[in-house]
C-alpha cells in the first residue's frame, strides 16, 4: 500500500502527493526517520563526505516488486520531474546511493529472482545478495567471478552500478574487463519509459555509473569454477618481502587463487579476532588459494614467511570471512575503534610496480600505511591499494593525492561524490555521458553524481 508523507518532515519541493497517486499500490515508506536512515551508505569512511552528505535524504522510499512497478515509478518521476536515486544494499563508500536533491529513493532489493543459470553464466535480478547467489549456485560447481569485501550484504546490482573489482580480480581483473558483465536490462526514466537490453560492451554503460544511466532490472554475469578455497595467512619480517612474495603468487598463472593481499604491520593490531594469527611487528600476506594449489603456493613462499593460519574458507552465519579483512574492509576494521583515519584508492603502474611501492612506503612511512590488492588490469598483473591514511586536514589530503599522482600512482578520489571527481581521468566516460542523454533526458537519475551532464530543458 502507498503511504502518506510524514507530516513531521520538511515539506518537499516536489509533487510527492501526485506521485503517490500515480504509483498507488507500489510499496512506499514516507516516515522521515526511516527514509533518512535508508538514504545513507558508508560515506562516513571519508571525513569530507561525512560533513557534505550527513543531512542529505530522499523524500520517500519506494520498493517496487517487479519490473512493471519500476516502469510505473520511472514514468511518474519523469512526468513530475522528481529525482530518483536507486538503492540496493547501500554498501558503497562514496555516497553513490545518497540522494543529493531529495525525491524518490528506489529500493530494488525485492528484484532478486534468478531467471536462469547455465554452465558459466547466470541471469539474476539486481537486488540479489551476492552471497545468496553463490550459495545457490555452488552445488552446480560455479560461483561469481569476483565480489567486493561486502559480499554478505552487497547486491549484484549495487556491485555493477557502484563497484569496480574485488576478491577474484587477481585472476579475472575488474568489472571493466571485457566479458566480466555479459548483459544488463534497464528501464529508462522518460515519460514513456523504455526497456533496453545492453549486451557485451554496451553493458559497460551502467558499470560504475552510480545508477545515473538507467535503472537496472536484470543482469547476466559470467561464472567461475567453485574451487575448494583455503584461507591462508603468512607472516613476514618486512612488508616489502610480503609484497614481493604476493607478487610472485599473483604472477604464477598455474596457481589458482582468488585473493592476494599484503598488509603492513601497523594495521594488523586492529584485526580483532584475527590478531592471534598476526604476530606483533610482522607484516602479513592474506590469500585465498585453491586447495589443489597449496603446494605450489607454499613453494613460492619458501622460507621467507611463516604460515600462521590455514583453513577452508567460510562465510556462513556466525563466521567472519577472511576476505572481510581485505580491500576496503581493512579500513573498516580500523574504523571500528578509531574514527580518526581514512583511506585513499590507488592503482600502481604495472611496469615499475616494485619500485613505485617502495617509493610510496619510503615517502610516507607513518602517514600512509600500506596494504595492496593484486589485480589484473588490461591483461597485466599490478596492484591497487586502499592504504590507511592518518587524516589531518582536507588540504593535506589533497597534497597526498597530488604527490601520488605526480609519482605515477593513479588515484580514484574516494572523498568526492561525482563520477568525474572520483575518476582517474577526472571526467565521465564519454559513452556513459552520451548514453545518459538517451535514457535520462531530464537528469532525474541520481542528480549531481554525473557533474558534466546538462539536462534537457
Amino acid at each position: 500500500m502507498s503511504a502518506v508523507p510524514d507530516r513531521k518532515s520538511q515539506p518537499s519541493r516536489y509533487d510527492i502527493a501526485g506521485l503517490l497517486a500515480d504509483i498507488d499500490g507500489v510499496p512506499v515508506i514516507a516516515e522521515a526517520q526511516v527514509v533518512r536512515k535508508r538514504s545513507r551508505d558508508f560515506f562516513w569512511y571519508s571525513p569530507i563526505l561525512n560533513k557534505e552528505l550527513a543531512d542529505k535524504s530522499a523524500d520517500i522510499l519506494v520498493s517496487p516488486r517487479d519490473e512493471a512497478e519500476v516502469v510505473r515509478v520511472a514514468a511518474a518521476c519523469a512526468r513530475r520531474r522528481i529525482p530518483l536515486t536507486v538503492r540496493a544494499g547501500a554498501t558503497g563508500n562514496y555516497g553513490q546511493a545518497v540522494p543529493l536533491e531529495g525525491g524518490v529513493l528506489l529500493d530494488i532489493t525485492a528484484l532478486s529472482a534468478t531467471e536462469w543459470q547455465k554452465p558459466g553464466a547466470i541471469r539474476v535480478g539486481p537486488g540479489a545478495r551476492m552471497v545468496d547467489i553463490d550459495m545457490a549456485i555452488r552445488p552446480s560447481g560455479y560461483e561469481l567471478r569476483m565480489h567486493p569485501s561486502t559480499k554478505r550484504t552487497a547486491t549484484i546490482g549495487g556491485f555493477v552500478a557502484g563497484g569496480s573489482g574485488g576478491v577474484g580480480s587477481v585472476t579475472y581483473g575488474g568489472l571493466r574487463e571485457p566479458g566480466n558483465i555479459l548483459a544488463a536490462r534497464i528501464v529508462t526514466v522518460e515519460e514513456e519509459p523504455r526497456i533496453l537490453e545492453l549486451r557485451d560492451d554496451a553493458a559497460q554503460k551502467v558499470n560504475r555509473a552510480y545508477g545515473t544511466t538507467g535503472i537496472i532490472t536484470a543482469l547476466e554475469m559470467p561464472l567461475a569454477p567453485a574451487w575448494p578455497w583455503i584461507d591462508v595467512i603468512v607472516a613476514f619480517d618486512d612488508y616489502v618481502d610480503a609484497f614481493q612474495a604476493g607478487y610472485e603468487v599473483a604472477l604464477a598463472d598455474g596457481i589458482v587463487k582468488k585473493l592476494v593481499t599484503p598488509v603492513s604491520a601497523p594495521i594488523t593490531p586492529y584485526f580483532g579476532a584475527l590478531k592471534k594469527h598476526c604476530p606483533e611487528g610482522k607484516s602479513i600476506l592474506i590469500c585465498m588459494i585453491a586447495e589443489a594449489s597449496l603446494g605450489p603456493f607454499k613453494a613460492i613462499i619458501g622460507s621467507r614467511g611463516t604460515v600462521t593460519y590455514e583453513a577452508p574458507s567460510e562465510e556462513g552465519p556466525g563466521t567472519v570471512p577472511l576476505y572481510e579483512y581485505t580491500w576496503n574492509h581493512t579500513t573498516l576494521q580500523w574504523l571500528k575503534s578509531d574514527r580518526s583515519i581514512t583511506y585513499l584508492q590507488c592503482l600502481f603502474p604495472h611496469d615499475r610496480l616494485m619500485a613505485s611501492v617502495k617509493e610510496m612506503i619510503a615517502r610516507f612511512p607513518d602517514e600512509v600505511l600500506a596494504h595492496h590488492e593484486f589485480i589484473r588490469f588490461g591483461g597485466r598483473v599490478t596492484a591497487s591499494a586502499l592504504p590507511i591514511l592518518r587524516y589531518t586536514t582536507p588540504e593535506r589530503l589533497n597534497e597526498l593525492i597530488a604527490m601520488h599522482e605526480e609519482a605515477g600512482v593513479m588515484i580514484a578520489n574516494p572523498h568526492v561524490v561525482s563520477l568525474e571527481g572520483g575518476s582517474r581521468h577526472k571526467r565521465a566516460d564519454a559513452d556513459q555521458l552520451g548514453f545518459k542523454h538517451e535514457v535520462d533526458p531530464y537528469g532525474l537519475l541520481n542528480p549531481g553524481k554525473m557533474a558534466s551532464f546538462v539536462a534537457k530543458r
